[in-house]
């Protein structure tokens, strides 16, 4: 179950990060040829490992569907990114009004590639479970175990796409907000508290424990530790898995699951105290726990999602980068932000998550040692299911420690019950850092210069975005235009001065065009390139084609520099007229017109340079 929770984890992200196309990548029927074509041949690759001989005992099988699985994710992108299946997915959400069924329609693409290798299976399964399937019914079955998963944000979406559908200004505020993400948690706390324990009981077909001596027996020692929960037999793989679990939070709707095969094997004293180790998770308020490390991860993303990036993208190395490699800007800033959130979504789930639901499993044994008074019951069951589950106990396990690791703790424990405490210890402090951790970083993200990470990154890739479009257009004048202006700005006016002569050789009678390039030809520091009489030119004629207010100001400024000051007072009088937003702009630049020559003002600005 933890290693599917990150199959499908990554999964979705690799989905959301895909981007919907103004049009696909390569023709709609060549894309369906490649898509049967690679799921042909992801088919046949399933089969053929499914035919070895080590697939039809447990170990084997269960190695292999890994394997197949962690393949799938790399079919599963290949199909995203050369098939576009987003783009004709887009058209499910009726105008971009309901996301939530695009994101269904990947979910399910998904599971159709997985479906490939649990009916290539089948058979296998079959021989090692002694159970008859037909092939819908059997992927029916593992759609059901793996649905619990992801039904969580199948719900969330839905949701959040029908609120906003809804006519209440009111609200659309508050999801607006920067508390809507916390709203939203808040519903999907609620909807994990009431509805999902029931729920997922149902999807994986898990019924009543009969009235009988083990009910009675399992009622007497809960009432014992002062515990309710009603008790189901979990038919995970046909029952024969040795294991055990806990779920919900509320007691009227918390159930105890337990598989037919653990009922089978263990003791009355085993099977009491795995009944103890279950208590644990609940007495430790571990489900509450879990609850809050996945919100944890969620309030991290959000906080540093968009820091992070545009610090990654503030680097000029990345902006040499982009220039070297021909890379779109549009498409790195997908993949970047979408490799920073995988990495981060792998690290947290695999180290964070993984330390706390560890020492969580941890905890709960100890738990169980002290409720039962020795730890012997509870080592025996762990030898058992070690040995019927394919001599694992020297096995590592990342989310719940290796059975051997687990009996050493129980049986250091028992010699030196301060352990006991000391672990519990480390698992409050853990938990206290984790919180600080999240706080912490709240706070100092709001100390985070972001919007000056976004003018850096606006900066270094507006210079490549401009290349590429200009060498991809190289007959259009605006990005020339663009580089001018991104030169000026930059102070780098011979650059300006070549990429604004570019341009209006390219659209000799563009209004934008002439202004700019009169404007440099009249303000540069660099007095070299300065020319008031062509600047005069081009000012005329840009007024003549659009007489704005700030074109008008470029064209007074060119009559003050050929010595035409009453000229330009009037037509700055024009601008005053033509944009009254910025009267008190265009009255002041009269000032200067009227006090002082153009001749003057460069001397004036060469004193001044000489000086610093």
């Amino acid at each position: 179950m933890y290693t599917n929770l990150l199959l499908f984890l990554v999964a979705i992200f690799l989905f959301s990060a895909d981007t919907v196309p103004e049009e696909p990548f390569i023709p709609t029927w060549q894309g369906a040829i490649l898509f049967i074509a690679i799921l042909f041949a992801f088919h046949r690759i399933t089969r053929k490992l499914y035919s070895h001989p080590d697939t039809f005992l447990s170990t084997g099988y269960f190695r292999v569907e890994k394997q197949l699985s962690i393949t799938a994710l790399g079919v599963y992108a290949i199909i995203l990114y050369l098939c576009d299946v987003k783009y004709y997915f887009s058209f499910l959400s009726f105008g971009n009004t309901m996301p939530a069924l695009v994101n269904v329609a990947g979910i399910m693409l998904f599971l159709f590639i997985l479906a490939i290798i649990w009916r290539a299976g089948r058979k296998n399964y079959e021989l090692i479970f002694g159970r008859e399937y037909s092939d819908v019914a059997f992927v029916i079955t593992n759609i059901k175990a793996n649905l619990p998963i992801v039904l969580p944000l199948v719900v969330l979406s839905f949701l959040y796409d029908i609120v906003a559908l809804l006519p209440l200004p009111g609200m659309q505020r508050v999801l607006g907000s920067e508390w809507g993400d916390l709203f939203f948690f808040g519903i999907f706390l609620i909807f994990v508290v009431l509805f999902f324990p029931p729920l997922v009981r149902r999807l994986w077909g898990c019924k009543k424990l009969p009235e009988g001596e083990l009910k009675s027996r399992l009622d007497t020692f809960c009432a014992a530790h002062n515990f309710s929960a009603e008790y189901y037999l979990w038919p995970l793989f046909e029952g024969r898995m040795l294991t055990a679990g806990v779920m919900g939070i509320v007691p009227g709707l918390r159930y105890i699951l337990l598989t037919p095969a653990l009922i089978e094997t263990m003791s009355e004293a085993e099977l009491e105290a795995v009944m103890a180790h279950e208590i644990g998770h609940v007495k430790r308020y571990h489900l509450l726990l879990y609850v809050l490390l996945i919100g944890g991860f969620s309030l991290l993303v959000s906080m540093l999602a968009e820091p992070s990036l545009y610090f990654f993208l503030s680097f000029s190395v990345v902006n040499k980068l982009v220039l070297f490699s021909g890379i779109p800007v549009e498409d790195l800033l997908v993949v970047v932000s979408g490799a920073l959130l995988l990495l981060f979504m792998l690290v947290y789930f695999r180290f964070i998550f993984g330390y706390f639901i560890r020492n969580f499993e941890r905890q709960a044994d100890l738990f169980s040692m002290v409720a039962i008074g020795e730890s012997r019951p509870l080592v025996s069951a762990f030898e058992k299911i070690a040995l019927l589950s394919g001599n694992i106990r020297d096995k590592h396990n990342w989310h719940h420690f290796g059975i051997g690791e687990r009996i050493d703790c129980l049986e250091r424990a028992e010699k030196n019950p301060v352990l006991v405490g000391r672990h519990d210890k480390k698992v409050r402090y853990s938990l206290l850092a984790y919180i600080a951790i999240v706080l912490l970083t709240a706070a100092l993200v709001h100390q985070i210069p972001t919007e000056r990470l976004v003018q850096r990154y606006q900066e270094n890739f507006a210079e490549p975005l401009l290349l590429q479009k200009a060498k991809q257009e190289p007959e259009r004048a605006l990005w020339q235009r663009l580089i001018g202006d991104l030169m000026l700005h930059r102070n780098m006016e011979h650059k300006a001065l070549a990429a604004y002569e570019k341009a209006y050789s390219l659209e000799p009678v563009n209004p934008e065009i002439m202004n700019n390039y009169a404007w440099l030809l009249l303000t540069s520091k660099n007095l070299e390139l300065r020319d008031p009489s062509r600047a005069l030119t081009l000012a005329r004629a840009a007024v003549t084609l659009q007489p704005k207010g700030y074109i008008l100001d470029t064209l007074a400024t060119a009559y003050w520099a050929n010595g035409l000051v009453e000229e330009a007072v009037r037509v700055e009088e024009q601008a005053i007229f033509a944009d009254v937003t910025q009267k008190h702009f265009f009255q002041s630049r009269i000032v200067p017109f009227t006090h002082q020559t153009y001749e003057e003002s460069v001397r004036h600005q060469e004193t001044k340079e000489n000086k610093e």
